[in-house]
């Protein structure tokens, strides 16, 4: 019998992240290839381990009024029920309906670089999404509720001492509901989770040696609980769509 253990290889999804990481920060000297090829390895990974109905890539989120987010390093969405809106080469435009987390990623985790992800979570919230009946072969369902997009952060190491602590939980729970995040993965040393609690927001701050898999794994749980983004109205978008003026043969401006 072959020996193996889910253990040893979630310690080789770890380690093998990590080491990316650790290559992007060392290797790459200019600050945009730096954090370009950091993005990329948590792009890579998500795409190779979440089901095919997600697709994971760096976009910035439209709504049907028009409205824009920041551009935004991680975008977990939806593949199997939404449309593309826009792309082209490595410009690509998502529809708020399509979209089940969002994160940012830089090489470590601090109160500015926190700061800066609640900004870019809340510009991703705060657009409109539409929800329409799905119609089935049993006939049509009711339109499905809007659920809370994920927001969260990624990075290798930590600027805080201890790496996960009170300093870090207090910075987490000062942020506004509109963009306080839900998880995140220090890959170096471990992972957050948000627990709402009645009367409050709390978080939960766990050491691991094998952050990357846990993190992978709390998000495909998370993923889950969602179950399937809502049925966009695409006449919405549509509305957007540039319209050909005829002049009247004869007719003379005023």
């Amino acid at each position: 019998m072959t020996n193996w253990s889910l253990t040893t290889l979630f310690q080789s999804i770890h380690d093998a992240v990590v080491k990316d990481l650790e290559i992007a920060r060392g290797a790459l000297k200019h600050p945009g290839d730096k954090g370009d090829a950091s993005e990329q390895v948590w792009i890579d990974l998500l795409n190779a381990y979440l089901p095919r109905r997600y697709q994971t890539a760096k976009a910035h989120v439209v709504d049907s009024g028009g409205e824009v987010s920041d551009q935004i390093d991680v975008v977990v969405f939806d593949r199997h029920y939404s449309p593309f809106l826009f792309t082209f080469k490595e410009a690509l435009f998502v529809p708020a309906e399509s979209v089940y987390a969002v994160f940012e990623a830089k090489q470590t985790i601090n109160a500015t670089h926190l700061g800066y992800a609640v900004e870019k979570v809340a510009s991703v919230r705060r657009l409109q999404r539409t929800s329409i009946p799905v119609p089935t072969v049993d006939g049509t369902k009711p339109a499905k509720g809007l659920h809370r997009i994920i927001g969260g952060f990624l990075c290798l190491g930590s600027d805080y001492s201890p790496a996960l602590g009170d300093t870090l939980r207090d910075t987490l729970t000062a942020h506004p509901e509109g963009g306080c995040l839900d998880l995140g993965c220090v890959a170096a040393a471990g992972t957050f989770t948000r627990a709402s609690l009645p009367t409050h927001d709390a978080f939960v701050l766990e050491h691991s040696p094998a952050a990357v898999p846990k993190f992978l794994l709390t998000l495909a749980s998370q993923l889950q609980d969602l179950a399937t983004v809502p049925m966009l109205d695409i006449t919405a978008y549509a509305q957007h769509l540039p319209v050909r003026v005829h002049e009247t043969p004869g007719a003379t401006t005023p």
